[in-house]
């Protein structure tokens, strides 16, 4: 079985949120190239493919989702405009 590594710690944690498409970007170290895994729900692993170690994260629609959670709603993304929907 072939394995990732991850330190247990990081120092230096990156992260930058862009508000518009609601995408949060996390980078353990400095951002760097590597390689995308769609591991489901809206969440993407960053894997530095030479060394195997998991390098960042990127989290899909943070917002949204944490807001449709809390509040039973389901939000949908309408050209800049926002609109709820009741579960």
């Amino acid at each position: 079985m072939e394995t990732l590594n991850i330190s247990e710690r990081k120092e230096n944690i990156n992260w930058d949120y862009d508000a518009e498409a609601d995408v949060l970007y996390l980078s353990f170290g400095n951002p760097q190239d590597a390689e995308g895994v769609d591991i489901g729900d809206g969440t993407i692993v960053r894997v530095q493919t030479d060394s195997k170690e998991i390098v960042g994260v990127t989290i899909l629609n943070p917002l949204h989702r944490t807001l449709a959670s809390i509040t039973g709603k389901q939000t949908f993304r309408n050209r800049k405009k926002i609109v709820s929907v009741s579960k």
